[in-house]
């Protein structure tokens, strides 16, 4: 591996970013469950018949509209834990500003983005660099945009949340979208890099040493 390319790809990883991580890479994928478990196996409309089932089986009888309401509630659970797992990526959110704040001068992605521009890179390398770089500029970005518009989800029984609660949740389930691409690249890029010339990348991000993409 060239001189250049140590000096941008074997960076030291601060503790309080691989922890911020993997805690984001957990509630993430927590996030994503939930989802999934909505509309699929917790489906309201696809439990009520068994439901009915269930109660006749037991010598009672239910109506469909009964029945939807015991089946609601493994939805209204299922949204109950997602809703905590989205405080949980909030307080994410902001511990990754204060990191940005405390880590050191070489460590800030504001600072490898300078640092790169001001390498003297062919042009591939240094658009692999920047495009890495600025991807995840624009995922803090979806970051906050999700977290925000989870608030507001969340605390909908504020009068002025109500009235914005539907075109808000329209653009809350659009971003899960660009997380799930987001997160689809990444994880593509991380084995490309680490079956090329860029290994270490995830070895880098458990011990705090060695290449980051």
């Amino acid at each position: 591996m060239s001189t250049v390319q140590t000096s941008l790809f074997n960076h030291h990883n601060p503790a309080i970013i691989r922890i911020w991580h993997w805690l984001t890479v957990l509630f993430f994928f927590a996030s994503i469950s939930t989802v999934l478990l909505h509309s699929t196996l917790f489906e309201t409309r696809d439990n009520i018949g068994m439901v009915q089932e269930q109660v006749a089986e037991k010598g009672g009888t239910i109506n469909a509209e009964q029945a939807k309401a015991v089946a609601h509630e493994f939805s209204d659970k299922l949204w109950m834990a997602h809703k905590f797992i989205g405080f949980g990526i909030v307080f994410l959110f902001l511990w990754r500003i204060v990191a940005e704040v405390v880590v050191s001068k070489e460590s800030k992605l504001s600072s490898k983005i300078k640092f790169a521009l001001k390498l003297p890179l062919s042009n591939e390398e240094r658009k692999h660099y920047l495009l890495v770089k600025y991807s995840y500029s624009i995922f803090y970005l979806l970051l906050f945009l999700m977290s925000v518009t989870g608030l507001i989800l969340a605390f909908e029984e504020v009068e002025l949340f109500d009235k914005i609660h539907r075109p808000v949740k329209q653009f809350h389930g659009f971003l899960q979208y660009t997380f799930y691409l987001f997160i689809g690249l990444h994880l593509v890029g991380v084995v490309k890099a680490e079956l090329t010339k860029y290994a270490g990348i995830v070895s880098g991000m458990i011990h705090g040493k060695g290449n980051i993409s």
